[in-house]
């Protein structure tokens, strides 16, 4: 059991109308863990998971690898510790390769329906957002919000009268901001992007704190 030590972090976040703000956060973990790592095997297929915190809004995040190595930890921690948040992280089952995107949703809401999870927000970080897109459209009436770290130029339709945010990386050349700003063009009514400065694509692991604090600002007010 690994006991995570207190964090104190000073994050700049812009927003999508040209305005920043800096947030200085003390991240307290006095009691902190990180979760056990559980496999459910719908099928046959071994599909793991992080199940931590509790609260009245839950968050679903679909990893685009293996849990131990996909960055997202620290902003979990923080939503489920520190804004009160259920996060559930999906990693990719042990034999992934070939796996398709639509394989990888089925796996989310096989482990959704394992834990008894009616509805939630759902995201993920680059290819993980677009199995989350694909989720989203595909499972609508099982989705409160989709929550996409990056965007791939993936010709795949928003779904349908639910909330996007968008979080983007400044200087991220893997989903550029092209992307984030194509895809929020195709429903400005309920996107929105809003811009983590001086990040890479890598910015959930190097920018945690400002993408977490993000997301809980913008699902809490939801």
């Amino acid at each position: 059991m690994q006991i995570l030590p207190n964090l104190l972090a000073s994050a700049v976040v812009a927003y999508g109308d040209g305005g920043a703000a800096r947030v200085e956060i003390r991240f307290h973990r006095k009691s902190t863990t990180v979760t056990e790592k559980t496999t459910f095997e719908p099928d046959g297929r071994a599909v793991p998971f992080i199940d931590e915190g509790e609260g009245p809004v839950t968050l679903v995040l679909v990893t685009n690898r293996e849990l131990e190595a996909d960055g997202l930890g620290v902003i979990s921690h923080y939503l489920a510790e520190e804004a009160g948040f259920r996060v559930v992280r999906v990693g990719s089952r042990a034999q992934a390769e070939g796996v398709t995107v639509q394989e990888r949703a089925a796996d989310a809401l096989a482990v959704l329906d394992h834990l008894g999870i009616d509805d939630t927000w759902i995201g993920g970080h680059g290819h993980g957002s677009t199995i989350a897109r694909v989720f989203a459209a595909d499972h609508t009436d099982r989705v409160n919000g989709l929550l996409m770290l990056g965007v791939e130029d993936e010709p795949i339709a928003l779904a349908s009268g639910i909330p996007v945010l968008i979080i983007q990386a400044e200087q991220d050349d893997v989903t550029p901001a092209a992307n984030a700003e194509a895809l929020r063009a195709t429903a400005p009514e309920r996107a929105s992007v809003t811009t983590i400065p001086g990040a890479d694509h890598y910015f959930p692991a190097t920018h945690p704190i400002e993408t977490a604090v993000v997301i809980e600002e913008y699902l809490d007010w939801d």
